[in-house]
């Protein structure tokens, strides 16, 4: 019979896997990274196998062949029946005798706070919010895109960007200067080349979220346009947020309002002004931070949590990712 840990923390983003092996007192045995963890692109088999290698490589790295409980945030897991579906097929690994998989904006939550309760608003690639008390209530929205409500995210920003500076070039809409900044960041002299360049593919559709920096970059330098498309931004995070306290019943208590996801994390001065601006009206109880810490840190206080892992395992997991 092999060796075992206490946890096996997971973070999986749409762009990075984050594994550690967590020994009861805290200690970080072993960590490996990998890809992306995206089922929606190559199948929730090939998924879950990709990240079996990163398990592997970890749990060789910590000289053990399993865990007590597994905690694994994950990105696409973005309802609860997604996260049943994904946590049967973690089990199926035997990677630990119990799973939990939660959506990874969980782990950036769980990493920015002493104790499971606050609420967290990340805005990366997509835009999501969730909201834990330590008795076990959480507030969370689907977070599918349009369909679900949502508006923002490094995507959502570019293509708005892009839609304000298409009909600035042709009449329909007033002047703004995204109409030279967006097509130049690509070596274009209009929005008519730039079009034109994404829909024959000449400029592939993943590099459009190049175009969210040149976004807040022209907001920076006054552009009306742009800036206002920031002030959106910037609604929206307090919405979610507020809605998630509100759920919670922690508005009118003193509360961590975690800001995570690289266009938050970046702090650019006008969306991080105003979202605090706005949250002082709106929550004035809540307190904003940016998260910085690894997301991985959160998923596996996670897993202590579960194991009721006293507190100085706690900070000694914390230590070891944060120092």
């Amino acid at each position: 019979m092999g060796l075992t840990a206490s946890v096996l923390a997971i973070d999986a983003g749409n762009s990075k896997t984050d594994v550690a092996v967590v020994a009861g007192d805290g200690e970080v045995l072993g960590t490996a990274r990998g890809g992306g963890f995206r089922p929606p692109v190559v199948g929730g088999g090939a998924a879950v196998d990709a990240l079996g290698e990163v398990v592997a490589e970890a749990f060789a790295r910590a000289g053990v062949t399993a865990a007590d409980h597994v905690s694994a945030c994950l990105a696409n897991a973005d309802l609860p029946v997604e996260e049943k579906q994904l946590a049967a097929a973690l089990r199926a690994r035997g990677w630990g005798t119990t799973v939990e998989v939660r959506n990874d904006t969980f782990a950036i939550l769980r990493a920015g706070v002493s104790a499971p309760r606050g609420v967290a608003v990340v805005c990366g690639a997509g835009i999501n919010c969730v909201g834990m008390r330590p008795d076990g209530r959480t507030a969370r929205f689907p977070a599918l895109g349009r369909i679900s409500g949502d508006w923002g995210g490094g995507w959502g920003l570019a293509d708005e960007a892009l839609w304000w500076a298409a009909r600035a070039e042709d009449g329909r809409g007033g002047p703004t200067e995204l109409a030279r900044t967006l097509p130049a960041h690509f070596g274009l002299d209009s929005m008519y080349a730039l079009i034109e360049a994404l829909h024959l593919e000449h400029i592939e559709h993943a590099r459009r979220h190049e175009l969210t920096p040149v976004l807040f970059a022209t907001a920076g330098h006054g552009d009306p346009v742009a800036r206002a498309i920031v002030d959106r931004l910037a609604e929206e995070v307090v919405v979610m947020a507020t809605v998630a306290l509100t759920r919670l019943d922690l508005l009118d208590e003193e509360t961590p309002v975690l800001l995570g996801g690289s266009i938050l994390a970046a702090r650019h001065p006008q969306l991080d002004d105003r979202v605090r601006e706005l949250l002082t009206a709106r929550a004035p109880k809540a307190v904003p931070q940016v998260v910085t810490a690894r997301p991985v840190l959160g998923a596996a206080l996670l897993g202590l949590d579960h194991e009721r892992a006293e507190g100085r395992a706690h900070a000694r997991v914390r230590g070891h990712f944060e120092r």
